[in-house]
């Protein structure tokens, strides 16, 4: 199978010690015996206060609140060598946010020269970079540093964090890699031996030429959406694998017109305006997707009217429409779309792909397809995060173990378990309907009066209560049951392999602020850091002297722990 990204093998993540004999092999017979030689002590992992993995939206927002917070004493571990997230890894033809772009920024980094209503991922990237130069990220980023395994050391009461760059201790561990960072490929018979390219959406090869091939796009999703339109008038045969079709409504795009930019920069107030106008917009939607499902009727029929517009193959249209309630899966934005779908060069599959015989791809429902390459459109892993198996808690149990029956957290971001662990887009932090950087936010205010209130107590570490975990996480399931994501009658990728939600937060973005404003310790058993254990020559030397210095040693130990 040709491919355009080279996967790692299990294991092969920098974790071999440098200089080993890779073969293992014994050394000569007649090969003098090597001279002893006592091995210099391995120089200690360097140490920072927080450690955040992943340079995206959320990592670049952790560093720049950690710094406003007076914490200068973190790392960002990086594994790609630029900042940008899902911003940097998809770019395939037609990328671009479904949010509008006044409101998918930091509040406390307007962007005024915005150059759509809805802008592209070139536009969005670019931002990224420049929030970490402005708010001087640049030196605490670590390219090329993907984290292999981060364990949590109980009698240091910290971090050690094993990368492909080396080791790192820390006092917080801050998992910023987001949902969407690993792409997932339906494991296919005979997907190995296709002739042809292959590659996911989140990692397109922009090498390959598409023009005149015969093109299978699997998946119709929100990428497939932007891509379809994008390639079908250059591929000689594009041919769409479609399990379950989506809702799509139109998309208002347009040029942010000079005007706008200038008076956007001039007078910031009318950037303000026109990001809460957004923001009031997409609040009054959230209760028909949360508590009255039956108010999203006017807009699935605004939805059946873009469709009969675009697509006018009465045959085609049939497969097209959805037989669930729209906002069960998510919503897709596009003008071009179902005119795409209709061109004379594409066909539909209203059925998944089962397997790959050579070049031919046989669908679910037993047709047929030769192609050149196939294309991905086939999501992330969501409900099954990878940093779970690679993150280790108390007693050395994996995240992944821990959330074996489904993923769960303390307001979305702490796990009990998992000291000083704090999530960015944790479990149950998604929307279905307005911008994450609202929610991502809401979490860097949680984590900031989190390690502030650390150390306002004279605590190390801190970890939820098992009781306010299980009550928080059985509210948000109570609520959940009411939602469209639950009774709209689809199957999404909000859902895990048992049918629970654990993706979206079944509410507002004022009421997740509301929830996540202040850190309630009341939630929280705090650790304190144990005292190290004297070595055995400095323990009898101590000891003659306990007496007279047990004051001094008090006031020393109280004086470190203040530091900490």
């Amino acid at each position: 199978m040709a491919s355009s990204t080279k996967r790692p093998r299990p294991g092969a993540s920098g974790q071999d010690s440098p200089g080993a004999d890779p073969a293992g092999a014994p050394a000569p017979v007649d090969a003098p015996a090597p001279a002893l030689a006592t091995a210099a002590p391995a120089a200690p992992a360097p140490h920072v206060r927080v450690a955040v993995i992943g340079s995206g939206f959320g990592g670049l927002g952790a560093g720049v609140r950690l710094r406003r917070a007076g914490i200068t004493d973190f790392v960002i571990l990086e594994r790609a060598d630029s900042v940008g997230g899902t911003w940097r890894d998809n770019s395939y033809p037609g990328c671009a946010c479904d949010v509008p772009s006044h409101l998918y920024s930091f509040s406390f980094a307007p962007n005024p020269d915005w150059p759509r209503s809805f802008s592209g991922q070139p536009a969005i990237r670019a931002y990224l970079e420049k929030v970490a130069d402005v708010f001087g990220l640049r030196p605490h980023l670590r390219f090329n540093t993907e984290v292999a395994k981060a364990r949590w050391e109980a009698d240091e009461t910290r971090w050690r964090i094993t990368t492909t760059a080396g080791e790192w201790t820390a006092d917080a561990l801050v998992a910023a890699a987001g949902p969407l960072a690993d792409p997932q490929i339906p494991n296919l018979p005979g997907l190995d031996a296709f002739p042809g390219k292959v590659f996911h959406s989140s990692r397109w090869d922009h090498d390959y030429e598409l023009a005149g091939k015969r093109v299978a796009m699997v998946g119709t999703g929100a990428s497939a959406a932007q891509i379809i339109p994008s390639i079908q008038p250059q591929v000689g045969k594009l041919t769409v694998f479609q399990r379950t079709p989506a809702w799509v409504l139109p998309r208002r795009d347009r040029d942010i017109t000079e005007l706008e930019k200038w008076l956007h920069n001039r007078l910031p107030m009318t950037a303000k305006l026109r990001r809460g106008t957004l923001f009031a917009l997409r609040e009054l939607q959230v209760d028909a997707f949360v508590r009255r499902p039956g108010l999203l009727k006017v807009v699935q029929q605004l939805a059946e009217r873009h469709i009969a517009q675009g697509v006018a193959d009465p045959a085609l249209r049939a497969k097209l429409t959805p037989d669930y309630r729209i906002g069960c899966k998510r919503i897709l934005l596009s003008n071009t779309y179902y005119p795409a779908l209709a061109a004379p060069n594409t066909e539909l599959v209203a059925s998944g792909l089962r397997e790959v015989r050579g070049s031919t791809l046989v669908a679910a429902d037993g047709s047929e397809h030769e192609v050149d390459a196939i294309v991905f459109g086939t999501g992330f892993h969501v409900t099954d995060m990878p940093i779970g198996s690679r993150v280790f808690g108390v007693g050395g149990a994996s995240l992944a173990e821990h959330w074996k029956g489904g993923m769960e957290a303390l307001r979305g971001s702490t796990v009990r378990g998992f000291p000083n662990l704090f999530f960015v887009i944790g479990p149950n932090t998604g929307l279905g309907n307005s911008s994450m950087i609202l929610m991502i936010e809401s979490q860097l205010n949680y984590l900031i009066d989190a390690l502030t209130a650390l150390g306002s107590v004279g605590a190390t570490a801190m970890q939820p209560t098992e009781r306010a975990q299980r009550h928080w996480n059985l509210e948000l399931q109570h609520r959940m049951d009411r939602t469209v994501w639950t009774t709209g009658g689809c199957r999404s990728w909000y859902l895990d392999a048992s049918g629970k939600n654990t993706v979206l937060w079944p509410g507002s973005t004022t009421s997740f602020r509301r929830a996540t404003r202040k850190v309630d310790l009341g939630e929280y058993e705090l650790i304190m850091r144990t005292p190290p254990k004297p070595r055995a020559a400095e323990a009898t030397g101590a000891a003659a002297t306990a007496t007279g210095s047990s004051a001094t040693a008090t006031g020393a130990s109280a004086a470190e722990e203040a530091l900490t």
